[in-house]
């Protein structure tokens, strides 16, 4: 029950969020004079509506998005009424065509900026000193958490009642125990734990030195045995290695909460580095649409791959299930971060495609002027037709590829 409460609260912030940014294109151009004469929440046939003034307001009956009706954005649209030619969209300037186009994005930034403020105040963001590669992590001094068994297989699971018990507990190690010597080698960080442990093999006894509360002491333990890639070579294959139940107890923690002001900085940093990592993201989209149609047809899914507001929404309900609040909101913020990227991209039918239009149609005017040609006047939006189709068609082709991998085989963030 939970899990499906928590599909349709992520699903109503999506629609909210997508109304919202209809809306900050309504607004804008009411603001400007442009007439708009229809804002819906939903598509398809209308359950309820009414019009104030030249606008009707009103929801329909699949709720996936909404629209708003600017009248004449462009000169070949052929919804402008006699008189109201002066309104028409495509003859404002283009500063204010590029604001009303722009609005929509703009939303989606301001959402995910509001709601990154409130969780860095209330709950706190990643840390950005916290390390992010298995470089930095093996720079951390090598104070240990202990693992409860030791997983044969190179996998991430509940123990079993046949895997061998952590050496590590074994040994009377605790959590907060800092490695300071293995079989007489100094260890100075995790890194050099993990090299000195991997020059054993399965059923070695180790000598280890470590410090607990500041006083010295030493134990031995015999190794258990597990599978894993190479140090130098994560993606490698993996192979029989010593293992001694422990994991890396990191000195910095993983979150800073701020206080009102300070959070005003934790959330523009946090923002920098979420704009980065989706343009990473979204250069990457291509090389995974074979990951995506692997998915689909049996494969493992790569928790790497795209995923679409079918999955999102599965992630949300996943994270109300487990009551992890701060999971459902910051997914909620990288997925408006993420929309209000996407639409700017210079793509038609995008809202990017018509600011890009705009101001090309703006800069080539200035280029005929500058050189005594007469003005080029507008690009015709229907000679543009083939290759808005073909964009739609990517689209739409990608958008099903997500939809299906997150139906037959979806991403999860938690064992259920």
């Amino acid at each position: 029950m939970a899990y499906l409460l928590g599909v349709v609260l992520f699903a109503l912030a999506i629609l909210v969020s997508v109304s919202l940014h209809e809306a900050g294109h309504m607004l804008t151009a009411k603001a400007f004079g442009m007439k708009v004469t229809r804002y819906f929440v939903g598509f398809g046939p209308t359950i309820w509506s009414f019009k104030r003034g030249e606008t009707e307001y009103g929801l329909k009956g699949i709720p996936l998005g909404g629209f708003c009706k600017i009248v004449g954005m462009t000169p070949q649209d052929d919804d402008v009424e006699p008189g109201d030619e002066h309104r028409a969209m495509w003859r404002y300037p283009v500063w204010k065509r590029t604001i009303v186009m722009s609005a929509g994005s703009v939303t989606h930034f301001a959402l995910a900026l509001v709601a990154t403020w409130i969780i860095a105040v209330s709950a706190g963001l990643p840390n950005p000193d916290f390390p992010t590669t298995d470089a930095e992590a093996r720079q951390e001094p090598a104070v240990i958490a202990l693992a409860r068994c030791v997983v044969p297989e190179n996998a991430v699971r509940e123990c079993a009642t046949s895997d061998p018990a952590s050496p590590a507990a074994t040994a009377n190690l605790r959590d907060g125990d800092r490695i300071t010597s293995f079989n007489g080698t100094p260890i100075n960080n995790y890194g050099e734990l993990l090299t000195a442990l991997r020059a054993t093999k399965p059923g070695d006894t180790a000598q280890i030195g470590y410090v607990r509360d500041g006083q010295p002491g030493t134990t031995s333990t015999v190794l258990a045995q597990t599978q894993r890639p190479p140090l130098d070579d994560p993606k490698g294959a993996v192979g029989p290695v010593a293992a001694l139940g422990i994991g890396l107890q990191f000195s910095t923690p993983t979150r800073v909460q701020y206080g009102p002001v300070a959070a005003l900085g934790g959330t523009a940093r946090f923002t920098g580095d979420m704009a980065v990592g989706t343009y990473e993201a979204m250069k990457r989209i291509p090389q995974k649409v074979p990951a995506l149609w692997t998915a689909i047809s049996g494969g493992e899914r790569d928790v790497d791959t795209p995923i679409s507001v079918v999955g999102a929404s599965r992630l949300g309900g996943e994270a109300v299930e487990n009551n992890a609040w701060l999971v459902f909101f910051m997914l909620f913020v990288s997925l408006n971060f993420f929309i209000g990227v996407f639409n700017l991209l210079p793509l038609l039918p995008l809202d990017g495609g018509h600011i890009a239009i705009a101001w090309f149609e703006r800069v080539r005017s200035w280029v005929f002027a500058r050189f005594g040609r007469p003005d080029p006047g507008r690009v015709d939006y229907l000679k543009l037709m083939p290759i808005t189709y073909v964009v739609i068609l990517i689209g739409g082709v990608f958008t099903l590829l997500t939809v299906t991998a997150d139906v037959v085989n979806p991403i999860t963030l938690f064992s259920r």
